[in-house]
């Protein structure tokens, strides 16, 4: 009898939608193929959580329910996710569940998550653009890569590059070409209207603030969370 490998997705209130909607799709292609894999959404209870998009969403299981996946994806966001870094149910459950599994991944600003949960000490790492020094915080490597994998540990920079990140995910479990089937089926080919990203003319500064105003709201009742983050944050020398 065949063993179905787990992936879970972890859902927690206010992540931004994208960071998980669009790898939660690559990875179910995986269970449309039958390849022997499932995906599944885990939270603290089911029920809607918010986001940061006019949307709720419930996850299928309990932390309970799921406490041993294969695989384990922790999406990101903004003053949500910083508030999550405080949260040791979360932490506590992705701490425990990625003992057993054989990959980790996070997507955005969740690789910050995976962080507070002691999970990237000495590694290389990547999130959002505009708090990769805060990686520093939890004794990761910041690395200005689409994706970064550094052993079962596997983190991708901002929103859309979770979508990236999964199709790799995917070449790595079951090969190619399951993965550029995935990629068909969902016809991910990136044509932006204005082309890729002109990095000279991005507003750095402006979204360096945003993110910690964010870490501001997210941990206003965790003064040295919040002040340990700041300390990795002020040393600024790692950009796309």
């Amino acid at each position: 009898m065949t063993t179905t490998r787990t992936i879970a997705f972890v859902l927690y209130p206010g992540l931004t939608a994208l960071d998980f909607v669009g790898p939660l799709q690559v990875i179910s292609g995986l269970q449309e193929l039958g390849l022997g894999f499932e995906a599944v959404t885990v939270a603290a209870a089911r029920q809607p959580l918010p986001t940061d998009s006019s949307v709720s969403v419930t996850a299928s299981h309990t932390f309970e329910q799921v406490p041993a996946p294969y695989g384990l994806i922790v999406p990101g966001g903004g003053a949500p996710t910083f508030a999550a870094l405080a949260d040791e149910q979360l932490t506590g459950y992705v701490r425990q569940a990625s003992r057993g599994a054989e990959v980790v991944a996070s997507v955005c600003t969740g690789s910050l998550i995976l962080g507070a949960a002691g999970l990237l000490e000495g590694r290389e790492a990547v999130t959002h653009w505009a708090a990769m020094p805060i990686l520093r915080a939890f004794g990761a490597t910041p690395v200005s890569r689409r994706w970064v994998a550094d052993g079962r540990v596997l983190t991708a920079a901002g929103v859309a590059a979770g979508i990236d990140m999964a199709l790799h995910l995917v070449t790595e479990l079951v090969g190619e070409d399951a993965a550029r089937t995935i990629q068909a089926a969902i016809e991910y080919d990136p044509q932006p209207p204005l082309g890729p990203i002109d990095w000279d003319r991005v507003d750095r500064a402006f979204m360096e603030s945003v993110i910690r105003s964010a870490a501001e709201k997210g941990l206003a009742d965790h003064p040295e969370l919040l002040a340990r983050l700041a300390t990795a944050d002020g040393a600024r020398s790692v950009s796309p």
